[in-house]
């Protein structure tokens, strides 16, 4: 049986190989053009070849983003680019625009992914693209478990990759105009402004003889407000659809998003390749610790209702756990150095968190603050972040392993 593809996202260096480190398959990211992330650190091109050599090592994959909708100015230097990451030997490109799917096929022979941003929600679509040299296609967001079956059946030569995870969009496949309206920062060229989380007081006109409708309260609508995609408890019924790829968002999330959502599909993935699948509802309490403005399983079962709107204001995250360190280096068998992220005190009641779903507890012990030229200083009881400690202790650790506390 071919086993799908557990893809991550990653928006700069570090958070790439915490993806790969906790399981992904392949990672998607960003160049520094022609991409829909401008805020995230994205890679430069000695990062990208950096990058491809890294993943490649390990077995991985990596896919680069040309996802954004261009205007003219933009598409000069998209052919030289289209060469270069050919050339730096990535395993493909994720493309939304016609013309700039034009573009890499007169200029390499990269396999090309269609973007979620080009909206393919029926077969006809999807064996288009086929025809057209597509050798995947990212299925829009809006779409049941029944169409993505019928897509499997009727085009059954080409990968089919879908979204199982993270945040989600108001507007179909994320082609939003609001950002741009109101800021003037284009969605459709990497830079939204996520004006779609602010707070507004837009009422409907209530009409005579009827109820306020279902998604109004006396503050008024929340229809631009979706919950957050998670899939985990259904995520056998996707596989037994037929896809190629599981895809989890979020290339402005940190690290402890990153590398808990992955190690989690990996091990449902792994659990339903086994043979004897069974879901496991601690899958659901590790993604609640990290950020998120809690749960809805989208389009998958039909037309999202009023359960998939967030009744709150946009600052409705919440999360049970927060990352506080990360294991930098193992420097012997019981010595650690240690990349603070969040105020930890000796003392402190931490868990360690690494690739398995199982979490251990751990009490700090002694540290040892280093100066920035890595040289041991004076022991401390409390570390702030963006500093480095050095602690020695017997219970066993890993580099990238993470550290965190419960909220």
């Amino acid at each position: 049986m071919k086993k799908a593809e557990l893809l991550a996202p990653a928006g700069n260096m570090e958070k790439f190989k915490m993806a790969l480190h906790y399981g992904a398959d392949a990672v998607y990211l960003g160049g520094k053009m022609f991409n829909l992330r401008a805020g995230s650190n994205n890679f430069s091109d000695e990062e990208l070849e950096e990058a491809v050599q890294y993943a490649h090592e390990r077995g991985k994959k990596m896919y680069v983003t040309l996802n954004i909708i261009p205007h003219n100015d933009e598409l000069e230097t998209l052919p030289e680019y289209v060469k270069f990451l050919e050339k730096v030997g990535i395993d493909g490109v994720i493309v939304a625009d016609l013309g700039v799917f034009q573009v890499v096929k007169e200029n390499s022979n990269l396999n090309i992914s269609i973007s979620t941003q080009a909206s393919n929600t029926n077969w006809r679509s999807v064996k288009m693209w086929k025809d057209m040299g597509a050798k995947r296609v990212v299925l829009a967001r809006e779409i049941s478990l029944e169409n993505i079956k019928e897509i499997r059946e009727k085009v059954p030569d080409i990968e089919l990759e879908v979204f199982v995870h993270g945040a989600m969009c108001m507007a179909i496949s994320g082609r939003c105009l609001l950002s741009n309206y109101m800021t003037g920062r284009d969605a459709n060229r990497g830079d939204c402004a996520q004006a779609c989380r602010w707070k507004y007081s837009l009422v409907e006109e209530t009409r005579p003889g009827e109820t306020m409708p279902v998604y109004e309260d006396e503050h008024g609508t929340y229809i631009f407000n979706s919950k957050d995609l998670c899939t985990i408890e259904m995520i056998d019924k996707i596989l037994d659809a037929g896809v190629d790829s599981l895809k989890i968002e979020g290339r402005m999330k940190g690290i402890y998003y990153v590398s808990n959502c992955v190690k989690v599909y990996k091990d449902a993935l792994n659990s339903y390749y086994s043979g004897n699948y069974e879901y496991n509802p601690e899958w659901r309490n590790e993604l609640e610790s990290i950020s998120n403005r809690s749960y809805t399983e989208g389009f998958y079962h039909g037309k999202a209702g009023v359960e998939s709107l967030n009744y709150n204001n946009r600052n409705s995250y919440s999360q049970t756990h927060k990352l506080v360190a990360k294991i930098e280096k193992k420097l012997s068998d019981n010595e650690y150095l240690v990349a603070i992220r969040n105020k930890l005190f000796v003392g402190q009641e931490v868990q360690i968190v690494s690739p398995e779903i199982k979490v251990r507890d751990f009490k700090i012990p002694e540290m040892i603050l280093l100066d920035k030229m890595g040289r041991e200083t004076e022991s401390v009881e409390s570390a702030n972040p963006n500093s480095f400690v050095k602690i020695k202790t017997d219970v066993p650790m890993n580099e990238l392993d993470m550290l965190r506390i419960v909220l």
